[in-house]
């Protein structure tokens, strides 16, 4: 099995790493969506990488995130993977460093999280190979003062990752959960890519509630 033929949301598909990991799907025969918040910078992806089917979006809305499902729906029809890459660093200053500026900031990628994979939970649960993605951190194995809020972001989005692999499981779908952790994404974006594409290689029963340690070793 491998990703070819499937089709694949990447939540976040603006940044480095989206593109790097939306030119990797597309290599590999997939189906690709990217998503972002900002038209300009989609239009730009779309162009530089053609067969690109670009949504925008602001994921931390509900309602606007059905709307997209609504949309991407009647373009592609029912997605097999989602890649959610909504993310961002604030951090330092040791726990009386920690602003809620700060907070809030990131906490949307978790509140992205949330939405985009309840609205695409039934077309997950019910494709042959579904797959839903995370990039979290290694400071929440060894967390410190000045990283606190991103930690705890982090590690609140890996505990609905593991919910969603409890709920496939529970469901018996041929889906999977799965957290990619690594200190950094710099450096590590064509690690990434290839890393998401091979989520198709591999049983969706050992995928499941997986953490995957991504290095530049």
């Amino acid at each position: 099995m491998t990703v070819a033929g499937r089709t694949v949301l990447i939540a976040g598909a603006t940044s480095t790493s989206g593109r790097a990991v939306a030119r990797a799907l597309l290599d590999a025969g997939a189906t690709v969506v990217a998503v972002g918040s900002d038209q300009g910078r989609i239009d730009a992806l779309e162009s530089e990488l053609p067969g690109v089917i670009g949504e925008r979006a602001d994921l931390t809305d509900g309602d606007d995130v059905l709307e997209l499902a609504m949309r991407v729906h009647a373009r592609v029809g029912a997605v097999d993977g989602v890649v959610h890459l909504v993310g961002g660093w604030r951090g330092g200053g040791g726990v009386l460093g920690q602003t809620e500026e700060d907070y809030r900031v990131l906490e949307r990628s978790f509140t992205a999280l949330r939405h985009v994979s309840r609205a695409f939970w039934n077309d997950l649960v019910a494709s042959p190979a579904g797959r839903i993605a995370i990039v979290s951190s290694t400071t929440v194995e060894a967390p410190v003062a000045g990283s606190a809020n991103y930690t705890a972001v982090k590690a609140a989005s890996e505990s609905w990752m593991r919910s969603l692999a409890q709920g496939f499981a529970k469901a018996a779908a041929p889906a999977a959960a799965v957290v990619f952790r690594l200190m950094s994404l710099a450096g590590l974006e064509a690690r990434l890519a290839s890393s998401v594409v091979d989520l198709w290689r591999s049983d969706a029963a050992t995928l499941n509630g997986s953490t995957v340690k991504l290095t530049s070793d």
